[in-house]
């Protein structure tokens, strides 16, 4: 069965563009992970500091390569100067088919 999850955070003041840059990175990285299916950053419209990244993995297997990867751990580490809060905020979704 899949994972599907959405990740959100909000940019500090002026750190967007910053943030945007490293978050271009991630998503070619993740892409090409064999278990990746969807990874589709974006920003709200009515607030380009806040983020959304929904995310789709094959199975539990390839999500858990996924948090392993280097990439991510590298990104997630960057983050943490550049956003508010302690991290992005995980959201487990099931698909409906």
């Amino acid at each position: 069965m899949s994972v599907a999850l959405y990740a959100e955070f909000t940019a500090r003041e002026g750190r967007e563009a910053e943030v945007a840059v490293l978050l271009e990175g991630l998503t070619t990285q993740v892409r090409a992970e064999p278990g990746n299916i969807l990874f589709e950053p974006a920003t709200l419209v009515d607030n380009p500091r806040s983020f959304f990244v929904f995310e789709v993995y094959r199975d539990d297997a390839a999500f858990e390569a996924h948090l392993a990867a280097t990439h991510g751990i590298e990104f997630n580490l960057a983050l943490t100067e550049l956003i508010e809060g302690d991290g992005s905020v995980l959201t487990m979704v099931v698909p409906l088919r």
